[in-house]
């Protein structure tokens, strides 16, 4: 099947050689010059695991090719796959008009028969819009349907050849030929897909991370309080996810607040639409604010522990948005660090991810090779992004390079290897003591 995927970012980069090396003939199409020529040499835009492999045995094969021309591309396509990101404010406010701009370019280009499957996050009601501003602008038949996107950083692969299913939401749940050629593009992952209205797909998107987002407010909201009572949140955790009506998959991990746009950009759909109708959105509001106020325990501990931040020397160990990729768009760690910078703390910081800094991030944070190196002479170490490489670090390398050996893991990731040492003073979310 010939497949032209438009908009060449993490999601489209992955799906393009997904689809390509299932066998489908696919054209990755973005008007980003220096995108497209990267690809061209087998090189992504940014780092997901084995995606590099699979893009290069996509081009050795010849089912994946990229251009910045879409005219060919998109009127030779049984189906135009649109994966723009759909970019995020500091407030999580989605900029929709970019993804809308993008789609409408296709217009011209569109042949009768054409699919249009957009995964771009977009608040409900778009795709229908789209669909019908195209009939107006050509006059011709084309179908515009709607699929969540399911993108996970540093599983991506894996989530697209082996998904738990796939949603797909259709113009006309009686358009049998979109449905059949649909099933047929994603026949070689799975044969289970929930058709729907795509106005029910769209929502199902922003109730699915909405969901999601609550169940990590809520359970970092009961961490706090398990701090302060002398309970244990991992425990607790252990006892929801063993009841039958949660279950083991539940996003009940006490840990970080939910960072990046992808969760929260769906929070801010749900609560413009309430407001739009005249809807009360009470939970979704409270969610983002009890993230919010979540996001400051790793400074809170901090100040509590100093007093003064003012020139003491503090290492962070990981500065990406989460293991498995080099993003460090909407990063924690990132944050972290500014406000670490802002309080005059000199920054020693790692990645295994990072090779270099952006300059926005000042004179007061160095950059070092190896996560001991970044301990040197340092007042605490604050573990911000659980990399399983700082896993292979025990208590006596991180005592013998600190200042004062203080861990600060907002995730309890390193409790087993830097929690339990006597030597160590540990703090992790959700865990309290009796004796306070």
């Amino acid at each position: 099947m010939k497949i032209c995927v438009f908009g060449l970012w993490h999601l489209g980069t992955v799906t393009a050689a997904c689809l390509a090396n299932a066998g489908h003939q696919v054209v990755g199409v973005d008007f980003e010059e220096t995108v497209v020529n990267d690809l061209r040499s087998g090189k992504p835009p940014l780092f997901e695991p084995g995606l590099e492999e699979l893009v290069n045995r996509g081009i050795a094969n010849g089912n994946l090719s990229f251009t910045g021309l879409i005219a060919e591309a998109a009127s030779s396509a049984e189906v135009i796959w649109v994966t723009y990101d759909t970019p995020v404010d500091e407030n999580d406010i989605a900029d929709v008009r970019y993804v809308q701009n993008q789609i409408e370019k296709l217009f011209p280009y569109l042949s009768p028969g054409s699919i249009v499957l957009i995964s771009s996050q977009l608040p409900v009601g778009t795709t229908r819009y789209l669909g019908r501003a195209c009939q107006r602008s050509r006059g011709i038949e084309v179908s515009f349907a709607y699929s969540p996107e399911n993108l996970r950083l540093g599983k991506a692969i894996e989530v697209f050849t082996k998904p738990d299913r796939v949603v797909i939401g259709l113009q006309s749940r009686s358009d049998s030929v979109a449905q059949n050629i649909l099933a047929e593009l994603l026949a070689p992952f799975t044969s289970r897909i929930e058709w729907m209205s795509i106005e029910s797909a769209e929502m199902t998107k922003h109730a699915l991370n909405a969901f999601l987002a609550t169940s990590i407010a809520f359970i970092n909201e009961v961490a706090s309080l398990c701090e302060e009572v002398g309970a244990d949140a991992k425990e607790v955790q252990r006892g929801l996810k063993t009841e039958m009506r949660i279950g083991p998959h539940a996003y009940l991990n006490p840990g970080a607040a939910f960072s990046g746009g992808t969760l929260a950009r769906d929070v801010a759909f749900l609560k413009e639409i309430g407001k739009r109708h005249g809807r009360l959105t009470t939970l979704v509001s409270a969610v983002e604010t009890s993230n919010s106020e979540h996001r400051k325990w790793t400074q809170r501990k901090l100040q509590t522990m100093f007093g003064k931040l003012q020139d003491q020397v503090i290492a962070i160990w990981g500065l990406t948005y989460k293991p498995g990729t080099n993003t460090l768009r909407r990063s924690d760690s990132v944050e972290l660090c500014r406000w670490l910078a802002a309080q005059g703390v000199h920054v020693q910081a790692h990645d295994p991810a990072v090779n270099e800094l952006p300059h926005t991030l000042g004179q007061d944070l160095k950059l070092y090779e190896s996560p001991i190196a970044a301990l040197n002479d340092a007042s605490a170490l604050v573990l911000a992004t659980p990399w399983p490489d700082y896993k292979s670090y025990g208590a006596d390398a991180v005592v013998s390079k600190m200042k004062t050996p203080r861990v600060i893991d907002a995730n309890r990731f390193l409790e087993d290897t830097l929690g339990r040492d006597e030597r160590v003073w540990y703090a992790g979310i959700g865990k309290g003591s009796v004796d306070k």
